[in-house]
């Protein structure tokens, strides 16, 4: 299979890429720019292009003919999406619609895109399945709403097939963004001390990025979807005060820790209530499993950062 990957150069698309090139798949990795990308493997093409110029993103889907495309690219920090809510709009919305028009022009006609927790704005319990509304809070999850209904409108017009994975706080050992449990895990391996002010009882659905990529592999595979919504995710919410405590014992000595309260994105931005991701569905459809608890996460994580 020729497959497309938008954000290629991202943490999530980089990962894609390269699950798809190790599996013999022909993968192409379109992004603006390589330069702070984690290193591709030998088998991923990559093609330097900007998601947000039509007859750019027009260009690569003609050359390049993929039988699918998986879309990776967006702004994801809830944080930079406050500070810019138009170029989140212009990366996310308008770059997802240069990508389905690109699609529907060449003949492509299946998307998964990568969606997100922050959709549904405060859980209303502590468990949800991918029916619970959706009430963004910040720009970058109505983004994705928006992204969501959008695609339907050309599934229902022009018969493309757009299959939505919502996942929640990837992480791994290649995450280039300022957050828990990244912080800890870098902070515990230099032997740094690092105390979070407060957050210790929020809940979130950490997914350790393996799973994520085995989960859009698997609805990428399947032939005909029973649903166009998923959750990929570890199916479980641990408070932060576990996972700090996970991080204590995956690295003996570490002087990680965290106050009780709401998490806050960069000690300023209170985070909605969140939870675990109900994953029965996914599994159900396409055999998703995830494998790695907080604890189990957080050991392939630190086995990966020191074995490169």
């Amino acid at each position: 299979m020729r497959v497309l990957v938008t954000g290629g150069g991202g943490f999530l698309g980089a990962a894609v890429a390269d699950a798809l090139a190790a599996r013999g798949d022909q993968a192409i990795a379109f992004d603006t720019s390589f330069a702070l990308a984690p290193p591709l493997k030998p088998g991923v093409e990559r093609v330097v292009a900007d998601i947000t110029d039509p007859a750019n993103v027009a260009q690569v889907i003609r050359q390049h003919t993929p039988g699918a495309v998986v879309h990776c690219a967006a702004i994801v920090s809830v944080l930079a999406s406050l500070g810019s809510p138009l170029n989140v709009v212009r990366v996310n919305v308008e770059g997802t619609i240069n990508v389905l028009e690109a699609m529907r022009l060449f003949g492509v006609g299946r998307l998964i895109h990568v969606s997100s927790e922050e959709t549904y704005g405060n859980f209303t319990a502590d468990r949800i399945d991918e029916e619970h509304p959706q009430r963004p809070m910040m720009p970058y999850g109505a983004s994705k709403v928006a992204v969501e209904h959008l695609s339907r409108c050309y599934r229902d017009m022009h018969g493309m097939e757009v299959i939505h994975l919502r996942t929640s706080w990837v992480y791994g050992p290649t995450l280039p963004r300022d957050r828990v449990p990244k912080n800890w895990i870098d902070a515990a391996l230099a032997g740094r001390e690092l105390h979070v002010e407060a957050g210790g009882d929020s809940r979130i659905d950490h997914t350790y990025v393996d799973d994520f990529v085995a989960g859009t592999l698997a609805a990428l595979d399947l032939d005909r979807h029973p649903h166009d919504v998923y959750h990929v995710a570890s199916d479980t919410a641990p408070t932060l005060a576990e996972v700090a405590q996970a991080v204590r014992e995956v690295i003996p000595g570490a002087r990680v820790s965290i106050g009780p309260g709401v998490y806050r994105h960069g000690g300023r931005v209170a985070i909605p209530r969140k939870g675990a991701l109900d994953c029965s569905r996914a599994r159900a459809a396409f055999g998703y499993v995830p494998r790695f608890d907080i604890r189990a996460g957080i050991a392939a994580y630190v086995d990966a950062v020191r074995s490169s």
